[in-house]
């Protein structure tokens, strides 16, 4: 055997060259991983979890930005609003009213609401208030609610002996039909408020009565001892869209400087109590308690923090009263000069940013109509038989509405917004308040089907629109006017009255005696907390959208 057969064989070179290839790889993967968590943990990492994970956040947030347009403007609007005076700010609401937005009444059609009545308890929902998680909602459990709603009472250090609700942490509870309610807190413009259903919202009232020390003792239902409180659990849920809950320290930051007036009878006075209590509750935010410097025709409640005045102006009928005789009228019956303004409250309107007007039911108390300076008519008084009685009360009524209308439209240095509610209905079942009407043991709203039609509401809601719309068809001025029409939704609450419970005294005769005539009663006004604080989110709504200046919407 040859010493070349000895050697060992040649290296073979490809095992190498593989060695190398894994050790590359290997490195370039180590590489990408790192510079991915590097990416990941900057700014821009939003792009890069997009593209791993599906989410981009920015997105979500410009969506969020763009749906809160509106709000963003106003909030922009008040950073800069303490040095904008009060006539700016009334000439925008003129200015929005004037591109385009459509007025009730442009039109004589006015929408009434819907009859339907929902009595089903709705899961709510929970919103965060930070971040992307602001457009996600989750549904509480029924015991989350309770605990919340079973929070025990704080105590008012300015009224030790009133207890004050403690605010919930969570948002309103939401109770959309399909639970697509709109998440960025505000509403669609668009939305018809007016034509809805009630709905049981478990989060509870906005106060109680134990909460606000303002509330009329006649309207205190559960201080003079009504033992049921479904009542107070009911909202509005306008058919498409959200009504948002109020919110007390918005309202006050939406109405900085501003004066919100309640002119009209004792259902205004309802009204402005109700919104007093609301916005007592703002004082959980350090807004202090309101200071009443008025007297006893005009009520003023202010609002040093915001410089937010709540005012109260008695005026029954809204037009001219005298007691004076006149022609075959004696002294002592009151006389309504039904064209003529009362001008007891019209010297003080320009001072006014907001104006909500009540009136109606005083037309069914003794009065003489008196038009173009003649005698023209009455309500329970029409001593001579002989003479033709032109106008009754019902009439009386339509005139006067046109009257005050006019009047807002037409006063040259008026820019404010006028909010006219609609008819207030009764619910005296069986008879008049003077003979044996009653609304005893209502504890919930009509269902659909159930409402009894009551023709004296209808016929004085018909007017009031029809001199409403004649009113505003001669407005000259920068004012804005728009009807509250809440007739029809509260002929379904019959069981937000105080009825017999008009009094604390543990004595008072509350059920039927035994020839079933009922107790005396009022089924006029509204218990407090209940549905009359609906009236006041409406008006806070309408007031948002016009002072946030809401182009495109519909009252």
């Amino acid at each position: 055997m040859s010493s070349s057969s000895l050697k060992d064989p040649p290296m073979v070179a490809y095992p190498k060259t593989i060695v190398s290839s894994v050790a590359l790889i290997v490195g370039l993967a180590v590489f990408l991983v790192l510079c991915s968590l590097f990416m990941i943990s900057q700014p821009i990492g939003s792009t890069v979890r997009g593209y791993f994970y599906n989410l981009d956040n920015s997105r979500q947030f410009d969506s969020v930005s763009r749906a809160n347009k509106d709000s963003t403007k106003s909030n922009t609007l008040m950073s800069e609003g303490n040095e904008i005076n009060s006539r700016d700010l009334k000439n925008r609401i003129a200015d929005s009213g004037n591109s385009g937005s459509s007025m009730p009444g442009d039109s004589e059609s006015v929408t009434n609401a819907s009859r339907d009545v929902t009595h089903t308890r709705v899961s709510g929902e929970s919103n965060s208030q930070q971040g992307v998680a602001s457009i996600v909602s989750s549904s509480p459990t029924v015991s989350e609610i309770k605990e919340t709603v079973d929070q025990p009472a704080a105590k008012n250090p300015l009224f030790p002996n009133v207890s004050e609700v403690v605010e919930n942490d969570k948002p309103p509870l939401s109770h959309s039909p399909n639970n697509s309610s709109n998440q960025t807190g505000s509403i669609d413009a668009g939305c018809n408020l007016y034509h809805g259903k009630w709905v049981y919202d478990l989060a509870g009232p906005l106060y109680t009565n134990n909460s606000c020390p303002v509330i009329t003792q006649m309207q205190n239902c559960q201080g003079n001892g009504r033992p049921d409180k479904e009542y107070e659990n009911w909202r509005w849920k306008p058919a498409e869209c959200e009504l948002p809950r109020f919110d007390p320290k918005k309202f006050l930051e939406l109405m900085r400087g501003k004066t919100l007036a309640f002119i009209g009878d004792s259902v205004a006075r309802n009204q402005m109590e109700s919104m007093l209590c609301i916005l007592w509750q703002a004082r959980n935010f350090q807004v202090e308690a309101p200071k009443n410097r008025g007297n006893k025709r005009m009520q003023r409640h202010y609002f040093k923090s915001t410089s937010t005045t709540i005012v109260r102006i008695w005026s029954s009928w809204l037009v001219k009263q005298t007691s004076e005789s006149f022609d075959f009228a004696p002294a002592g019956v009151v006389k309504l000069h039904l064209d003529q303004p009362d001008w007891g409250f019209m010297e003080y309107i320009p001072t006014f940013d907001v104006i909500v007007l009540s009136s109606g039911h005083w037309f069914a108390k003794q009065s003489v109509y008196i038009l173009n300076n003649e005698i023209v008519g009455g309500q329970l008084w029409w001593p001579d038989k002989s003479r033709q009685l032109k106008v009754n009360n019902i009439e009386a009524f339509e005139i006067s509405v046109e009257t005050i209308i006019t009047a807002m439209a037409t006063h040259p240095n008026y820019t404010g917004l006028t909010i006219v509610r609609s008819f207030s209905p009764d619910h005296y079942e069986g008879g008049a308040w003077n003979t044996g009407g009653s609304c005893t043991g209502k504890i919930k709203p009509l269902l659909d089907g159930e409402l009894v039609e009551n023709g004296f509401t209808n016929i004085m809601h018909e007017k009031q629109v029809a001199g409403f719309n004649r009113g505003i068809k001669k407005k000259n001025n920068q004012s804005k006017l728009r009807l509250m029409d809440i007739t029809e939704a509260f002929g379904y609450r019959h069981d937000g009255h105080p009825g017999p419970y008009r009094n604390p005294n543990p004595n008072k005769v509350t059920k039927r005696g035994p020839d079933g005539r009922p107790p005396p009663q009022d089924c006029l006004h509204w218990c407090m907390p209940g549905p009359v604080d609906t009236w006041n989110e409406l008006v806070g709504e309408i007031v948002r959208r016009e002072l946030e200046g809401s182009q495109s919407f519909r009252l």
